[in-house]
């Protein structure tokens, strides 16, 4: 008679062991594939850099080296701030100074028209938001440096204000908000509240004459008010770049690598659906990516910008010379201490302090990092 073989069959320790393989497999694999997922999203964004810079380079050819501006080269002429200058335009000239565009499109209850910012009509020159046309109002922080994806630049991309290629897909907050709005076909879409501004910023330092934030011989400081020079708010040159490897001109204008928080309560409510995101300069941590004048895409870190701004002071000697003024009237900026105004830095994350990209020295002329 034949006898029976046992059926094979796995113990429980070998069980045990299988497990214990795939969860550390698991283990390996997950951190790797978020890893791998984060730098192409990183890969992206460097991307969308890369076309801004093949557009500026467009504009630059049909403007004499000129960079995107907003504004008259001698608004500062017409009158002593920016609502008496606005008034003196329509004054001299006849005419309303051109506002900000955004696009032709239709709005949220589906009527058709131009959509911008305007300066009213009655009565002539009246001030309206000239704050949007200046590469930044320092008491508001908001300017022209925020729109890069207005009509005046977007002709040169892909001709619409809510493109891809002016949100990095690593700002999480502020592709939630827009996203629905990249299959619209029109030139712009007014989705009320609040339009969605890009994810990039110019340099508003370096859309100034370099005077504005170039040395005062009277005062001694690393400032002067734009509307006390004539061309203080003539746009410069793209070839004026002194440090073209070392001045940002473009970069993300949230805090998006190495981030901890998204939303900052202190600033809402924020412009995506409620969320106003932590800017670039709220960590110490972190470290947009950038174009810089000399075409190059790379990593702008905070921590990188303060020890050069640190370095600097040492070497001039001087404890207003770092790399970015805080002599403008009102930021009460600090070189040393946290939570003392600047660029929003009194609403940082942790204790980060620094304007670099945004006040620049020498501005076009300065530069945002020092050599290692």
């Amino acid at each position: 008679m034949k006898r029976m073989s046992s059926r094979n069959a796995f113990t429980i320790v070998e069980l045990l062991v299988v497990v214990s393989i795939i969860a550390l497999l698991v283990g390996i694999l997950v951190p790797a594939i978020g890893k791998a997922r984060d730098q192409a999203l990183l890969t992206r964004s460097e991307n969308n850099l890369s076309q801004l810079g093949k557009a500026q380079a467009i504009y630059s050819s049909e403007y004499n080296d000129r960079q995107v501006t907003f504004i008259n080269d001698n608004f500062a002429s017409y009158g002593a701030n920016g609502a008496a200058a606005v008034s003196g335009f329509a004054a001299q000239n006849g005419i309303e100074h051109p506002g900000m565009i955004l696009g032709y499109g239709r709005g949220s209850s589906g009527q058709f028209g131009i959509w911008g910012y305007w300066f009213p009509p009655n009565p002539v020159g009246s001030a309206g938001n000239w704050q949007v046309i200046v590469p930044i109002d320092f008491a508001s922080k908001w300017g022209a440096f925020r729109y890069t994806n207005v009509r005046a630049f977007n002709t040169y991309v892909n001709g619409r204000f809510y493109d891809p290629t002016f949100y990095a897909p690593k700002d999480s907050a502020v592709m939630a908000s827009t996203e629905p709005l990249f299959d619209h076909a029109d030139e712009f879409f007014n989705a009320e509240p609040d339009f969605r501004p890009s994810s990039y910023v110019f340099s508003p330092a370096a859309m100034f004459s370099p005077d504005v934030l170039g040395l005062n011989q009277q005062s001694g400081l690393y400032y002067t008010n734009p509307f006390s020079l004539k061309a203080g708010y003539r746009s410069p040159a793209m070839g004026q770049a002194v440090y073209g490897n070392l001045k940002t001109h473009i970069m993300e204008h949230h805090w998006l690598q190495n981030r901890k928080k998204e939303c900052n309560p202190a600033l809402a409510p924020g412009s995506y659906d409620g969320c106003e995101p932590y800017y670039f300069n709220a960590a110490v941590t972190s470290s947009p990516r950038a174009l810089f004048f000399d075409g190059h895409i790379g990593p702008a870190g905070v921590n990188d910008a303060m020890e050069a701004t640190k370095r600097m002071v040492v070497q001039s000697g001087q404890p207003n010379h770092g790399l970015w003024s805080k002599n403008i009237p009102g930021w009460n900026g600090s070189y040393e201490y946290w939570g003392t105004g600047g660029y929003f830095s009194s609403v940082a994350y942790d204790s980060a302090s620094t304007s670099f990209h945004i006040a620049t020295i020498d501005g076009i002329k300065g530069r945002d990092f020092v050599g290692k």
